[in-house]
């Protein structure tokens, strides 16, 4: 019986691994020293501002994985601004797409789960009111509008996601690109 190559990237997983840990950081970092100093509504703004970053990195990795390789390569033939940081995404789609939903999406996930829970103690604080009701109702809040905001968003990902790379690549390309 012939054995199968392993095809697994270690080196791709010890760098994602260790950049989750180093993102992790920075994010929880400016989470925890700024979400407990500001006023609710401030601290309710951040919390939205995490989840709009997780919903906006997670269509941004559906669209990678969605996206047609062929339109970028006509592009890159035209030296269009961007077209070959698209290509070399739509070719690493699984691991561009890995990064950006479950690095960067899930660590706003669990950063916007912890600000909320900083909301809730203002909240009975400054309300008297129930510590569970209020709880149970904020993370409802923040899981709905999570959830909700990828599910409208993966469709709008995927309907236009030649678009949707082709931005963020330009963007990227700023840095990538020489």
């Amino acid at each position: 019986m012939k054995k199968k190559k392993s095809n697994v990237d270690y080196s791709w997983i010890i760098k994602i691994v260790i950049m989750s840990f180093t993102i992790s950081i920075i994010f929880t970092t400016i989470s925890e020293t700024i979400i407990p100093n500001v006023s609710t509504i401030m601290g309710i703004i951040l919390t939205l501002l995490f989840i709009g970053i997780g919903i906006i990195f997670d269509m941004i990795g559906v669209a990678v994985t969605t996206a047609n390789e062929k339109v970028f390569h006509s592009m890159a033939s035209q030296k269009i601004k961007g077209a070959k940081t698209a290509v070399k995404m739509t070719k690493n789609a699984s691991k561009v797409a890995s990064f950006l939903n479950d690095v960067i999406g899930d660590i706003c996930g669990i950063i916007s789960g912890s600000t909320a829970a900083v909301i809730s103690i203002n909240l009975t604080k400054s309300l008297g009111a129930n510590a569970l009701l209020v709880t149970l109702m904020v993370m409802a809040v923040v899981s709905a509008l999570t959830i909700g905001g990828k599910a409208i968003f993966k469709e709008i990902a995927i309907r236009f996601s030649d678009k949707i790379l082709f931005r963020f690549a330009k963007i990227v390309s700023v840095f990538t690109e020489r």
